[in-house]
């Protein structure tokens, strides 16, 4: 470390250490290990200082002194996510949040809760569950993950279909500004006047505040859930099927889809019952009062039968509902089973392009000599491929990241976009000139300008320069420059 950053590293520490205790301020390189990264470890940086407030103005005073210092600053909850958003800046301090665990208030009447964001996605749910209540968005990491990353990358899950993502479950934000001033975004009403900035903070990864405190929205829970379970000879069978659902008017709560890699893999880990003969597997999970749910369930069941469904199982219990789900939402470390590293992509595309792009998926798999396996939202068409590597194979990991952005550059070119739930962090930000245009990049900087002038929130994330720009579309270019001789060679 430079003498500088000591210095500097040193002086924060006696500064930190007028209000902070001993035990939450964390120098030591050592300690400061686990912080190194988020989900997405392939990217790593070890912090400045790591610091753990357990108050507001604890906040309020290390934003305050470091705006005042120019150190950047990069807030962390559970470090569950997935695209580098958490990691560390070398210059700068990583705000842990994780002592912000409490849920402070249920309002049962109003159907609401008043967390903290180091509150777990699922510790709501339970929390509420005598009361006939639950909370809606379920990322497949919701024993872990916390509310105040899904606010940051607006997570969705299994249910985002029927019940929509973060940013259609929340009403306020309270949140620490890049100058240390409190703000309330949002309101307890269904409604607030003024522009929108609670959708603005929403997915905007940390980049123009810290969140402290969120009012989330409760639903109350089904009289009735059944997951309708089918399996395909074929993606195209299955991606026609989903297509044809929604074409019927049907909204279900959750619409999932696996190919056969994934579904192997959730078996041997999660023994869902699932039929591992099947090259594509659909759940579809119909909920509401018991006369809706059986006349859905029928509907479901022609559907599935007239695309050509091999297996078809309905769920006869609550047992089986949450059973089947289990292999769904343990799909991600099933497949660490099967591969010493995996890479695990998130972009969104149209319905009615499902077919078009596995298939597409298929093909560049092959041509980089790599394994994919598909497990996504199918619903929304929120693709989750995850691409198998040895990071241990000189080269292999770069030819992953390549694979990567390949996938996301067809989704902008199927009609989608390059992210649906995971932000973009550093991992996509390659991508980000692909789907956007550099006067659209240009607003992003505005807005980003407007909440932190001096660009010390969660640097070098999300946005591009406008060099960076042009740096990635010209080795873009030379990238498919390449590939247009290879594929010109094996004809």
């Amino acid at each position: 470390m430079p003498d500088t950053n000591k210095m500097v590293r040193n002086e924060l520490v006696k500064e930190f250490s007028s209000f902070l205790p001993a035990d939450s301020i964390i120098a030591d390189a050592e300690t400061q290990k686990p912080y190194e990264c988020d989900g997405l470890s392939a990217y790593c940086e070890m912090p400045l200082l790591v610091v753990l407030p357990s108050t507001i103005e604890q906040v309020e005073k290390i934003v305050t002194i470091c705006h005042h210092r120019k150190v950047p600053i990069v807030a962390r909850g559970a470090g569950t996510s997935l695209c580098a958003g958490a990691m560390p800046n070398e210059q700068g301090v990583l705000l842990g949040l994780a002592k912000f665990n409490k849920i402070l208030e249920i309002d049962a009447d109003a159907r609401t809760a008043r967390v903290q964001p180091g509150v777990t996605n699922l510790s709501i749910s339970q929390a509420v569950r005598d009361l006939g209540l639950y909370y809606a968005p379920d990322p497949s990491s919701q024993i872990a993950c916390t509310i105040g990353g899904n606010v940051a990358e607006n997570s969705g899950g299994v249910h985002c279909l029927k019940y929509g993502l973060t940013v259609h479950n929340i009403l306020e934000l309270k949140m620490i500004t890049a100058q240390g001033e409190f703000l309330t975004i949002g309101s307890q009403a269904l409604d607030t006047p003024g522009l929108d900035l609670l959708a603005l903070m929403t997915g905007s990864e940390g980049l123009l505040g810290i969140m402290v405190e969120i009012t989330v929205k409760l639903l109350p829970t089904p009289e009735n859930a059944r997951v309708v379970m089918a399996g395909f000879d074929s993606v195209i069978q299955a991606g026609d099927a989903v297509r044809d659902i929604i074409a019927n008017g049907i909204i279900p709560a959750g619409l999932e889809m696996m190919d056969h890699l994934a579904i192997t893999a959730s078996e041997d880990f999660a023994h869902a019952g699932y039929p591992t003969q099947s090259h594509a597997l659909l759940l579809c999970e119909l909920d509401g009062t018991d006369a809706e749910v059986d006349a859905y369930i029928t509907r479901i069941e022609n559907i599935f039968k007239k695309q050509g469904a091999t297996t078809i199982k309905v769920s006869q219990n609550e047992a089986e509902r949450v059973l089947f789900w289990k292999g769904r939402k343990s799909a991600f470390p099933a497949i660490g089973r099967l591969s010493p590293d995996y890479y695990c992509m998130d972009g969104s595309i149209p319905r009615s392009q499902i077919s078009h792009v596995l298939s597409k998926i298929a093909s560049l798999a092959q041509r980089y000599g790599l394994r994919v396996a598909n497990v996504f939202h199918a619903g929304d068409g929120n693709l989750h491929p995850l691409i198998l590597y040895d990071a241990g194979v000189p080269g292999e990991l770069e030819r992953t990241e390549q694979l990567g952005g390949e996938i996301l550059e067809l989704c902008v070119e199927a009609g989608g976009c390059i992210t649906g739930e995971h932000g973009v962090g550093i991992e996509k930000i390659r991508q980000m000139p692909a789907q956007f245009s550099d006067q659209e990049i240009k607003q992003f900087m505005v807005i980003k300008d407007a909440f932190d002038p001096l660009g010390l929130l969660n640097p070098g994330k999300g946005i591009p320069t406008l060099k960076q720009c042009q740096e990635y579309r010209a080795l873009n270019r030379e990238h498919s420059h390449d590939h247009g001789h290879e594929a010109h060679a094996h004809d």
